[in-house]
């Protein structure tokens, strides 16, 4: 039994790392294909090392680009390793460009396509990754949803039922399996940071670092908190480029720290030890709430409503509608409701793997059949 995997960004790699070992152990051969969409070392290459993934397979080196540049680029070299693997099935994360690209390339050469992360909807579709989740799920054959509400979904959208299975969150088996390397981070002692005493920040997705407005507002909100607790704000490439385009003059002065992206060790040391955690990530809501900390997501809507229906996330846009810096500050000390768990028991890996192998075992009685 061969699959190949496909990943690209660095919250992918996290994914694909835990299931990655998990097929190891299950003896499932698999061919693993770096995209390149997340290309340099600080958003890459650091996450590779720390979680010990084996050198992928084959690196596409995309690049950045538009998205139709890039996705088109994706589904064309993804297509030619297909060709040549000739995979029993496709495993496909999230829902980046490197989602949608890896789909359709298996797709359109009939070959069984796994989507891990199914059935997430933030019902907002001038979002691209919106785009990318809708078009991938309809063109799976196993659609691995993370949760109850997520399948759900699936199912309105008239997604056989036979095709869904809840499998839990992938994600939290990665917080539980690296916490304790985490631990021993050095980050918050060479940033003078005590436990619990200062906000994170992380600012990434299109909708906030294209919009000058947006992004003014966001800036302006950290500097003011920055004023009650240090603000720590590892700064992605489009964000810093967005600021810098924007003519925004945002320094490390004071109390807003802006850094390097970090490692994934350190960004969980950085989010288990913050007062609040405020982003715009959908990896970061949910490290955020397995960590118990509060969440502040500077977005109109979420993916994860169940953690704002648990009272451990809120929503602050930042279209001018609300008092981002007030809602940051507020949370400070904030909890949900307890025992919440919607994201299953840490076994991820184990039931992506079963449902994987499963899949092609019953392809494969069926060309025996024909």
């Amino acid at each position: 039994m061969k699959v190949v995997s496909v990943f690209g960004a660095r919250p992918q790699f996290v994914k694909a790392a835990l299931v990655s070992r998990q097929f190891r152990r299950c003896e499932v051969q698999e061919v693993a294909i770096n995209t390149g969409q997340h290309y340099d070392e600080l958003m890459s290459d650091v996450f590779l090392r720390e979680l010990q993934m084996t050198t992928p397979d084959y690196n596409l080196e995309v690049g950045s680009a538009t998205h139709a540049v890039q996705t088109a680029r994706i589904l064309e070299r993804t297509e030619e390793v297909l060709i040549q693997e000739q995979p029993d099935a496709v495993i496909v994360y999230g829902d980046t460009n490197s989602t949608v690209g890896g789909s359709l390339a298996a797709a359109k050469l009939h070959i069984p396509v796994v989507h891990v992360e199914a059935g997430l909807r933030s019902f907002n579709r001038r979002m691209p990754e919106e785009l990318n989740r809708i078009v991938t799920d309809h063109l799976s054959d196993l659609l691995l949803a993370p949760s109850v509400a997520a399948a759900a979904r699936l199912l309105d959208e008239g997604i056989p039922k036979s095709k869904v299975t809840i499998v839990g969150d992938i994600m939290y088996d990665a917080v539980l399996a690296h916490l304790d390397l985490a631990e021993r981070s050095t980050l918050l002692k060479r940033l003078s940071l005590e436990t619990q005493g200062y906000v994170l920040c992380t600012v990434h997705r299109a909708e906030n670092t294209d919009d000058p407005q947006r992004l003014s507002r966001l800036v302006q909100a950290l500097t003011t908190v920055s004023g009650y607790l240090p603000v720590v704000f590892p700064v992605h490439p489009r964000s810093r480029k967005a600021m810098e385009f924007s003519g925004l003059k945002v320094t490390s002065e004071g109390r807003l720290l802006l850094i390097d992206p970090v490692g994934y060790l350190d960004m969980l040391a950085l989010e288990r030890n913050a007062a609040v955690v405020s982003t715009d990530s959908g990896g970061v809501q949910k490290e955020a709430f397995f960590l118990g900390v509060p969440c502040v997501t500077l977005r109109n809507e979420t993916e994860w409503t169940e953690l704002v229906d648990a009272g451990w996330n809120t929503l602050a846009p930042p279209d001018g509608s609300v008092d981002i810096s007030g809602m940051i500050l507020s949370a400070v000390g904030r909890k949900g409701l307890p025992g919440v768990q919607p994201y299953g028991d840490g076994n991820a890996a184990k039931k992506i793997c079963a449902a994987v192998t499963g899949l092609c075992a019953s392809a494969q009685v069926s060309l025996e059949a024909v």
